[in-house]
């Protein structure tokens, strides 16, 4: 029996691979939830300042290629979810990501890996964390300019505004696992559309009560060269980290009922997804643009560009705290899974990990906590919570983010399991274009991730 009729035939795989799909739930659109709530979060914000450093050609398609980069990653990553090993027939069903590079291409690839996605998964909570803060504060401000006027001091920081994101994520953070988060992400995704659709109309509004479309093909104008170059960078990179997904694809596929094949749904729902998401790109960084032109703010929603009507700013800032309280969850169960599931095999014996304590409060559901789970998860967020406050610069922090892991965990080894999983032959036409591939989104990386970490030290030290 070859690979692709276990991908194909649900009725043909091993009993094993039956059972463990038998009480799943998942559907193609609980799936485009999943991955809208992962893919649209705090990155949006920034795309209408990162094409103002772009310009109106380079920006549509630096979002058209990046959407593209995500959809080719989606469709490899989808792929290894069912693995038949060449060496003994075995079929491995993999249910993470670094469980597919490990099992796929060797314990030193899965190490290197491993490390690249712990720091994936903890900067995106940092920049959930910097992000929902400032939407918070923005709230605040927009209430107190339009009490006292535009030009009021109204300035607030940041850091009692993240204690706060941090305790309600500590609380959501004893979710027992991604299967129980099926709820959050529904309203996470109702969330970013909400604001996206904010961020656009505003926009629009703007470019329509002006009569014109403010902007250039080449971006804003700046004082000397090297400093184009170093924002250029941290827009590509920021654009990066908003298309990152792909780290937490296998964990969503691994939630959908079959038949059809999970492989199936799974390249459908991706499809949807980033579709979507990359038009609604297109509106929002493409109306915040063409409303500020070269004043473009770095975040749309909370740079005050828009003072008025202050009660739909307010109501989309309020949006995108609730869906980033959805998206912290949604990457950060993955990491949470992972280390107690290491716990847990490293000390079997370990009352820490299996004893488990019922909490009734009030009229609240019963919670049932688990030391392992209450000590690791809390601490895990308090540490989010802690760079947050040491690095709070917003553009800086999501250029930072995208550009340091886009290349090896989207590009890198997706492209190496597809190698080894359809066995392609080193200098074939396909090999030669993928090599091509990633090379060139190498390049992109280094130069974006040169940029970010110039923009951070200017920020921290400058």
């Amino acid at each position: 029996m070859t690979r692709g009729d276990y991908d194909d035939e649900e009725e043909e795989r091993p009993p094993l691979l039956q059972s463990s799909n038998h009480n799943l739930t998942g559907t193609i659109w609980t799936a485009v939830a999943h991955i809208i709530t992962a893919v649209i979060g705090s990155g949006v914000l920034s795309l209408a300042w990162s094409m103002a450093q772009v310009g109106w050609i380079a920006g549509p398609l630096s979002l058209l290629l990046f959407g593209f980069f995500t959809l080719v990653s989606a469709y490899f990553i989808s792929d290894v979810h069912l693995y038949s090993n060449p060496n003994n027939g075995d079929t491995t069903m993999n249910r993470s990501y670094l469980q597919a590079v490990h099992t796929i291409l060797g314990y030193k690839n899965g190490v290197v890996c491993g490390c690249l996605l712990y720091f994936s998964l903890f900067k995106t909570g940092v920049v959930y964390t910097i992000t929902s803060a400032t939407s918070m504060r923005a709230i605040r401000q927009s209430n107190c300019y339009h009490e006292e006027g535009h030009d009021a001091a109204c300035e607030f920081e940041d850091k009692y505004y993240m204690l706060m994101f941090g305790i309600v994520q500590i609380l959501a953070s004893q979710i027992p696992n991604i299967f129980h988060t099926k709820w959050l992400s529904i309203i996470a995704a109702i969330m970013s559309f909400t604001y996206s659709f904010i961020g656009m109309g505003l926009g629009l509004a703007q470019v329509i009560g002006k009569g014109k479309i403010e902007g250039s093909m080449y971006g804003i104008s700046t004082t000397s060269p090297i400093q184009k170059v170093w924002l250029v960078a941290q827009a590509i990179g920021d654009i990066a980290f908003s298309f990152n997904f792909s780290l937490i694809l296998l964990e969503i596929q691994s939630t959908l009922k079959s038949p059809p094949s999970q492989k199936v749904t799974m390249k459908k729902a991706s499809t949807i997804a980033i579709l979507t998401t990359t038009i609604f790109y297109l509106f929002c960084g493409g109306f915040g643009y063409a409303a500020f032109g070269d004043l473009t703010p770095g975040n749309l929603l909370t740079g005050f560009g828009f003072y008025e009507p202050y009660w739909l700013v307010d109501f989309g800032n309020a949006c995108i705290v609730l869906h980033l309280v959805g998206g912290y969850q949604i990457y950060s169960q993955t990491l949470f899974v992972i280390v107690e599931r290491w716990y847990a095999e490293k000390f079997p014996e370990s009352t820490f990990a299996k004893d488990t304590r019922s909490l009734k409060v009030s009229l609240l559901p019963e919670f049932r906590l688990n030391p392992l789970r209450l000590c690791f998860r809390t601490a895990y967020v308090i540490l989010t919570m802690a760079v947050a406050m040491l690095f709070p610069y917003f553009n800086e922090v999501v250029a930072f983010a995208g550009s340091v892991i886009f290349w090896p965990l989207t590009i890198y080894f997706p492209v190496e399991m597809y190698f080894v999983q359809k066995k392609v032959v080193p200098w074939s036409g396909k090999w030669i274009a993928l090599r091509v591939y990633t090379i060139f989104c190498l390049l992109v990386t280094i130069y974006t991730l040169a940029g970010s970490i110039e923009g951070l030290i200017a920020k921290r030290f400058g």
